[in-house]
């Protein structure tokens, strides 16, 4: 089955007219013979837009109950069911009501078109989804309601239906939009005149968007190369150099003077990765053209020329911008450059501008030589091979070799001139070449010792000689420059990845990314500077090695970030060769430190936010847990200073222990606040010192009405001396037992228990309540926490953390584990004292070897 089409009526602004355009067309549909359908429109109370459904089949909406109201939708399945050959469906980006069959509109009309029905529907410009933000920042208002840009361009038509502000003002002001009464408050909101200047050029811009897409479509698909000069384009050709910036502030001037004039700027980079551009240079260019509206790219080319012409006709330029060489007369030796190649071979359809600029005839600078790649020991050896080289050879053809032949003579030269090539480069092989030419000529070609070559056939073996002494010589130097090429894009690519690496994983910290770098580079010391403006003074944010520089002027190398922010090195210039992979470190450096900078910010966000917690939840503890015991204590004081009840000693002595038990459960709250308090700032000091078990674990239970009724001890005298802090390990055990005997059934006595292990004394406190499922065990410990229905009024939930903080205080630690046929164990583990630990190793029976 066909996809159906889809046909898009787009507006600026509610009120310009799509819904009528579309129940316009839905008319002519049907007066040529063709099923279209009413699927769904809303005509808002508007009598024109009403007066036009009128013959016209309208599908019946589908009615749901949201919130007590009643709302009616599009009947999909009805219209599937119904199965037109076109359905009208307003209002693309309409949000369905909850129960629909599809969150939103467009979704149910992605249904229609699937089912080969064709769809006319309408949307307004502030509804697409990329064009949100700037549609608040031009109203102020945020539309809640978006539909995807990409539903939309795959239209296969999208008409505009346009209109002025001032016309669209007028008819809001007759009534025909809204009602009356939000005629006034509308046009002086969101129907501003400017609101409606900016919406109409978005919508104006986005459809010239869309129709140079169909534009660049149909080209390819026809394969037309010349180009149709629909809008001005100007490409800029970029060499990386200083003059860019005039070419592009000249090409902006010029895509001024037409109306949609569009800037791209090019670069153009061999695909060898050669370049003498300047990494800064192109960096703050792209900023710039991107300032100014345009976009920067970067293309691949060995052909300059021809790259710089297929990247024009490639995107329908109309103009190509470039600057007046930098090369100096006698360079035009060489070629006419690529200005001129452009301009000769852009043919009818696209101009070229010449812009002149201070670094023309300026000259690009003298090339890097070859050699400058190449140690100082290697330089040296490829001159002595190409100069001496020869000579020795010949000095040992003379006299101490016998005769060879000139045939191998010349073989040998050849030899020695590779040699000269390997070592040295290409300058070393062509000295070789000569020097082995002439003293063939000289000493092995008859007669000897004179320039004259009797045989012909002699000429031409030395011309041959040379010829190939001079090709081998080069294509040996291509491929040790390849090399040494490929060796360091290699090394370049290695170092990238790792700083990618790092990106993506977030692992590396400033001092390490610094300490990397300069062992890369071989540097005494790094260091990164930034400050806050321009004429505040630098701070290191961080650095490695001893004397890092203060400022950037006291670095041997400086690396720019931005505009507040340098990284600088000491102890060596660097080749401009290596600033691209220092500028990548540098800007590297930057993210790591706004990382670390970020990170500091959510580490003491969260902590804000946990303590903010904690105070909400302390708020609600006093709200209510503390009142309950306040309440009984101040009840039964009212009772007992009653004047007209006369109370019996029996009477008087229950609320006499209300009250003294309600003091004491509000005193045990105020205390467990208190420590958690403690926790929470860190105040906790602990005194450690050797402690008995068996003497800290009865002093812990006397907060515990009948202990001897629900708990039963079994800690044996003779365990180890403890060593911990004995008060906060009696709070510990006391928090501990009290909530076992909170959960524990009444029938049922808690286990206290204590063994050794080690280096360690564990304390086992076992209930049979209703245990803790895994995925909870580790949420009982904190702070204001309860399981399952535990009553309000028992505790504010922080027994439990408040002995885990004090147990990991004391060194130790507190975990839960599951009572073998139900309920919760508590485990408490403390460490022994060390004089204890000695002891008992000291015990252990050693090996005697003989």
């Amino acid at each position: 089955m066909a996809r159906g089409k889809l046909r898009i009526y787009l507006g600026a602004a509610p009120g310009v007219g799509k819904t009528y355009a579309m129940l316009s067309e839905g008319h002519r549909r049907v007066e040529r013979g063709t099923d279209c359908v009413v699927a769904f429109v809303e005509h808002h109370g508007r009598p024109r837009t009403e007066v036009m459904l009128h013959g016209l089949e309208q599908v019946p909406r589908k009615e749901l109950e949201y919130r007590g109201s009643t709302f009616t939708e599009m009947d999909v399945d009805t219209v599937l069911a119904r199965r037109p050959r076109v359905a009208l469906v307003d209002e693309l980006a309409h949000t369905n009501i909850p129960g629909s069959r599809n969150a939103k509109r467009w979704q149910d009309v992605e249904e229609l078109l699937g089912a080969g029905i064709d769809v006319i529907s309408t949307v307004n410009i502030q509804h697409l989804e990329s064009l949100g933000d700037v549609v608040e920042s031009i109203t102020g208002v945020r539309q809640q309601e978006t539909v995807p840009d990409e539903v939309v361009r795959r239209a296969d038509q999208i008409e505009l239906v346009d209109m002025s502000p001032q016309a669209l003002r007028r008819r809001m002001a007759h009534g025909n939009v809204y009602k009356p009464d939000k005629v006034d408050a509308a046009l002086s909101n969101y129907f501003r005149p400017g609101n409606l200047t900016a919406l109409r050029e978005l919508a104006l811009l986005w459809v010239a968007d869309r129709v140079d897409e169909y534009l660049n479509a149909y080209r390819r698909e026809h394969r037309v190369s010349t180009i149709w000069g629909s809008r001005e384009r100007i490409v800029v050709g970029l060499t990386g150099g200083p003059e860019g910036r005039t070419l592009i502030r000249r090409a902006a001037r010029l895509a001024e003077k037409g109306a949609g004039g569009e800037v791209l700027a090019v670069y153009i980079s061999r695909s060898d990765g050669l370049t003498a551009a300047s990494p800064k240079e192109l960096a703050d260019q792209r900023t710039l053209v991107e300032d100014l509206g345009g976009t920067f790219h970067h293309v691949v080319g060995d052909d300059i020329p021809v790259a710089l012409l297929d990247f024009a006709r490639g995107v329908n330029a109309t103009q190509i911008v470039l600057g007046v060489s930098r090369r100096r007369s006698w360079q035009y030796v060489f070629g006419p450059g690529v200005g001129a190649t452009v301009a000769r071979d852009s043919g009818p359809d696209l101009d070229v501008h010449l812009i002149t600029h201070d670094e023309a005839g300026k000259g690009r600078g003298l090339p890097v030589a070859r050699g400058a790649r190449l140690g100082r020991a290697r330089i040296i050896w490829g001159r002595l091979a190409g100069i001496g080289g020869p000579l020795l050879l010949t000095w040992l053809l003379s006299g101490v070799v016998p005769d060879v032949g000139l045939a191998n003579d010349m073989l040998l030269f050849l030899t020695m001139t590779v040699a000269a090539a390997l070592l040295g480069g290409l300058f070393p092989a062509l000295a070789s070449a000569v020097a082995g030419s002439l003293l063939l000529n000289w000493y092995f070609t008859p007669p000897v010792h004179t320039w004259t070559i009797a045989d012909p056939k002699n000429i031409v073996a030395i011309a041959v000689f040379f010829g190939v002494a001079v090709s081998v010589a080069s294509v040996v130097d291509l491929a040790a420059r390849r090399t040494h090429q490929a060796a360091r894009l290699r090394a370049e690519s290695e170092i990238l990845s790792f700083l990618a690496g790092n990106v993506l994983r977030g692992e590396t910290t400033l001092e390490a990314l610094l300490e990397r770098v300069r062992e890369t580079f071989g540097m005494e010391s790094v260091a990164l500077l930034e400050r806050t403006a321009e004429t505040a003074p630098w701070t290191c944010a961080g650095s490695v090695g001893p004397r890092p520089a203060e400022i950037p002027e006291d670095a041997d190398v400086d690396v720019p970030v931005g505009d507040h922010m340098a990284l600088s090195l000491r102890g060596r210039v660097l080749p401009a060769a290596d600033r691209r992979v220092l500028a990548a470190f540098a800007a590297q450096a930057a993210v790591v430190l706004d990382r670390q900078r970020l990170q500091s910010e959510a580490d003491r966000a969260k902590e804000l936010a946990e303590g903010n917690r904690i105070r909400t939840a302390l708020l609600a503890a006093v709200s209510h847990d503390l009142r309950t015991p306040l309440a009984g204590i101040k009840a039964a004081v009212t009772s007992l200073r009653s004047d007209d009840i006369e109370w019996s000693a029996q009477d008087q002595a229950e609320l006499l222990e209300a009250i003294e038990e309600g003091a004491d459960r509000l005193d045990h709250l105020v205390g467990n606040l208190l420590d958690m308090s403690r926790l929470q700032t860190g105040t906790v000091k602990p005194i450690i010192r050797e402690s008995d078990l068996d003497e800290v674990v009865p002093m812990a239970l006397g907060g515990i009405p009948n202990p001897e009724e629900c708990v039963e001890l079994d800690v044996p005298e003779t365990l180890p001396m403890i060593y911990v802090d004995r008060g906060l390990l009696e709070r510990a055990v006391a928090n501990i037992v009290e909530n076992a005997v909170k959960y524990s059934p009444p029938d049922e006595k808690v286990l206290v228990s204590a063994s050794a292990l080690a280096d360690r004394v564990e304390l086992r406190v076992v209930d049979r309540g209703p245990g803790v499922p895994d995925e909870a065990k580790d949420r009982i410990f904190e702070p204001f926490q309860r399981y399952g229905d535990a009553p309000r009024g028992g505790g504010v939930g922080l027994g439990l953390a408040v002995a885990r903080g004090f147990a990991e205080a004391v060194g130790g630690t507190l975990h839960a584990e599951d009572t073998p046929g139900g309920g919760l164990t508590m485990v408490l583990a403390v460490p022994t004292a060390p004089e204890r630990r000695q002891a008992e190793q000291s015990d252990l029976p050693t090996t005697v070897t003989h």
